[in-house]
């Protein structure tokens, strides 16, 4: 089989293209013919050297959508359509870069859909961590409120403004790339702040006054506290990604986040599995259905995925890149 291999620490050149055999299924582990991965900046942090549990050579790719070739889970018939995120695929054992890719059983969520496999590839991690983070933040469809994301061009941002603006609630987006904003706006946004380095409180006081609600940061360790003095007072920020690194120096709890706002945390780990299965089929269905609308910058051959690489690590990317074996 083919797959991308990451054969050292380094830049996008150590993704190289290799003939491998195809995994041997043993008891608990599945093996699944990849039809679609989408890419994360995850990844690209894992071949820069940065995931300290990494050894390499490794197949990268932290989720995958395809159909059960070898099924040693008695419930998921071969032939079942699945999708696979986290639980240390690309890290601890090879993952989606590649035409076949064996899995843990409790990785597997089977999925019913019809739609094609490069627009399935960009939902998995996306959205569970877009939907994940709505969650922990407590908004629900037809909830009045304002919302503001933090890094609001990332894959996960946009899959957070198409969630959003189904449910009806009133959004604003940072994005560092003012190229980007008619993006931003087609995926329901209806606010977008240009993110030039300058304080950014000025700019949403003018929207809204009070501050938003609540605030989605996916830029992370450099914005977080920022965050917390945005955000009206009792409001709440959740962080669900880290743009900017993973580590926030100094953190002081109860200096920095003010009296009853509240601050948490979504993790996609949290939705492997069983535990994701419902939450991406409704995802699903709401696509399907017109409601949500897939944010994809580009799909392109797994013979690409060194450019696309550097095409993530120059920040180009607005949307979902996804890679087709």
């Amino acid at each position: 089989m083919r797959a991308a291999v990451c054969v050292r620490a380094g830049g996008p050149e150590v993704l190289e293209i290799r003939e491998l055999p195809v995994p041997v299924v043993r008891e608990g582990w599945s093996l699944v013919k990849v039809e679609g991965a989408g890419l994360n900046r995850s990844e690209l942090r894992t071949r820069q050297g940065h995931s300290p549990n990494v050894r390499f050579p490794r197949v990268l790719g932290i989720e995958c959508v395809g159909t059960l070739a070898i099924s040693t889970y008695p419930a998921l018939p071969e032939g079942t359509t699945v999708a696979a995120v986290m639980g240390e695929m690309g890290r601890e054992f090879d993952g989606g870069y590649a035409e076949y890719a064996l899995l843990p059983n409790e990785l597997l969520m089977p999925i019913s859909t019809t739609l094609p496999w490069e627009v399935l590839a960009a939902l998995p991690e996306t959205y569970l961590t877009a939907q994940g983070a709505l969650d922990a933040l407590g908004i629900t469809p037809n909830t009045k409120a304002r919302l503001l994301i933090r890094g609001g061009s990332a894959s996960v941002g946009m899959a957070a403004a198409s969630i959003a603006s189904g449910y009806g609630i009133e959004t604003a987006a940072t994005t560092r790339q003012p190229t980007k904003a008619a993006a931003l706006t087609a995926a329901g946004i209806d606010h977008v702040l240009p993110d030039n380095g300058e304080p950014l409180a000025p700019t949403l006081r003018d929207i809204w006054p009070e501050g938003p609600d609540y605030i989605l940061d996916l830029i992370g360790a450099t914005t977080l506290t920022d965050s917390l003095r945005l955000v009206r007072r009792g409001g709440t920020v959740c962080m669900a990604g880290s743009l900017s690194g993973w580590l926030i120096p100094d953190f002081e709890p109860i200096a920095m986040i003010p009296s009853a706002t509240k601050l948490t945390a979504f993790h996609s780990d949290d939705y492997k599995g069983t535990a994701g299965a419902p939450i991406l089929q409704r995802v699903i269905n709401q696509i399907e259905a017109g409601i949500y609308h897939p944010n994809i910058d580009r799909i392109l051959n797994l013979k690409d995925i060194a450019d696309a690489h550097q095409y993530m690590e120059n920040n180009q990317a607005t949307g979902k890149l996804v890679a087709i074996p």
